[in-house]
């Protein structure tokens, strides 16, 4: 494949601007978030294509927004942000991806790492034990389907209603745990067959449940104000979405949404972009469905949030409570969001789709749970499992430029079937083994397609979006141990 040979306009070190002369059709110019040395593998990934392409939606504003973590996706790039106008605008399951509401969840402890490492490996392997994981796993929930209706309808509540989880965990959850406008009634009896016996499991691919320690501390007052004190100190994060359920919600509205082109008579430059009017049947109808898949997955975190709790009190001998294993923040990373935006100097109501991207709301935003609004919300960066992850904020500069968006991860630079033919699972293992990190897996070859190899840099990331100004790096962990679907 040859490289991308279109035109990108310098705007700064870390801004990259596609034009709207690029492509006929495009309504807005794209803008790329990136250092000159990532532009290169973007530009062998094709990705900057996909920013051109979402730029043709109907009812698009400001720009096709790409983070410094973007590569090639299902019509948008994973990383991808882009805002349409609500009243003219279209809503794109492609914006959003099959995994929807992966996203992340943070635990901070009152621990150590002196503490936690002489007993990590049966951490690793209570949390293994306890924590159902793996494609097509099945979970220890056993719900009927008027129990899932009522799930994709309360989202995280609903499992703390069942004693799996604290009401302070709410406060610091997106949306509360629950997004609103949820309707059971959009959901296909496949999908809510397919989610039924996966509630509360960690799933496959890039999932994971990582112990990490505090490296660095670069604010600390904003780390003290999240429950983070010092280097050290141990942490826990989750990450997972809505599994099976959410990839067949995806799977049944794309179908509708591809009739829904010609009906309206959208012209796209890639049928993977197929849409409909965010005020159509068609829009309304996705939107429902997949509110339904969110609060699956804000479910989902929930009951794994509270085994990890049980786990660690198992294991250390002291309950949750006087382990300080209180909730920093979950943020979602495949999402689309009515939300109030300024848009050329008027306050516009638009439908932001988050591909691989973090919400990063300033502090003072109304959204912006009230604990940390002298800091801004938590924006959660997890890298690969050999290397750190990160945690940030959102600021202003985000909600001027981005919508109030940041980056979501370190982004992939090989696929998965080229990291398991160039790795072997087996030395991917012997290597984290050798760094002081444990991982247990449900299948030690898959290791291979999350080899850090695999994955860009994380702290380069970082770097360009902290620099940019739409979020600021607070501090950085590294992982202790893994559990791995």
């Amino acid at each position: 494949m040859t490289a991308w040979q279109g035109q990108l306009i310098r705007v700064d070190d870390y801004r990259w601007k596609i034009p709207e002369t690029y492509k006929s059709g495009m309504r807005v110019p794209g803008m790329i978030y990136a250092s000159r040395e990532m532009l290169e593998a973007m530009r062998e990934d094709q990705t900057p294509e996909q920013v051109a392409n979402v730029a043709f939606l109907p009812g698009i504003v400001g720009h096709s927004l790409a983070m410094p973590d973007i590569h090639w996706g299902y019509g948008f790039p994973i990383g991808g942000v882009a805002a349409m106008d609500v009243s003219k605008g279209v809503v794109s399951p492609g914006g959003v991806g099959y995994d929807i509401n992966c996203g992340v969840r943070l635990l901070r402890t009152d621990l150590s790492e002196d503490e936690v490492r002489p007993r990590i490996s049966q951490l690793v392997n209570g949390l293994f034990s306890d924590i159902p994981s793996g494609l097509g796993s099945e979970g220890k929930i056993r719900v009927g389907r008027k129990e899932m209706n009522d799930l994709m309808v309360e989202g995280a509540r609903w499992a703390i209603r069942r004693g799996l989880g604290f009401e302070d965990d709410l406060e610091v959850t997106e949306e509360n745990g629950c997004m609103r406008g949820a309707d059971p009634g959009k959901i296909s009896d496949r999908a809510a067959k397919r989610g039924l016996p996966q509630a509360g499991t960690l799933g496959s691919g890039n999932h994971f449940l990582e112990i990490q320690a505090v490296k660095e501390i670069f604010e600390p007052g904003a780390a003290a104000v999240m429950g983070i004190k010092g280097v050290g100190q141990i942490l826990v994060l989750i990450h997972t979405g809505s599994r099976g359920f959410g990839h067949q919600v995806c799977t049944d509205h794309l179908r509708a949404m591809e009739q829904a082109v010609s009906r309206y008579g959208i012209k796209l430059p890639d049928r993977q972009l197929a849409c409909a009017p965010i005020e159509s049947p068609e829009g309304r109808d996705y939107l429902a469905a997949m509110a339904c898949a969110a609060n699956y997955a804000w479910a989902n975190r929930q009951c794994i949030a509270h085994w990890v709790r049980e786990c660690f009190a198992r294991v250390l001998g002291k309950g949750p409570e006087k382990l300080g294993m209180k909730q920093v923040y979950d943020v979602a990373h495949n999402i689309a969001k009515i939300e109030e935006h300024v848009v050329a100097g008027r306050k516009v109501k638009v439908c932001v789709h988050r591909k691989g991207a973090t919400r990063a709301f300033p502090p003072g935003h109304r959204d912006t749970p009230g604990c940390y609004s002298s800091i801004g919300q938590p924006v959660l960066v997890p890298g690969d499992m050999g290397r750190c992850s990160f945690i940030a904020v959102g600021t202003e500069k985000a909600m001027e430029e981005t919508f109030g968006s940041t980056c979501h991860g370190a982004g992939r630079m090989l696929s998965r079937g080229a990291a398991k033919r160039s790795i072997k699972g087996g030395r991917v293992v012997q290597e984290l083994e050798r760094r002081g990190i444990t991982v247990k897996a449900e299948n030690i070859h898959s290791l291979a397609e999350e080899a850090s190899q695999a994955y860009k840099d994380v702290t380069e990331i970082i770097e360009v979006v902290h620099r940019a100004g739409i979020s600021r790096k607070v501090a950085m962990t590294v992982p202790l141990g893994i559990v791995k679907g």
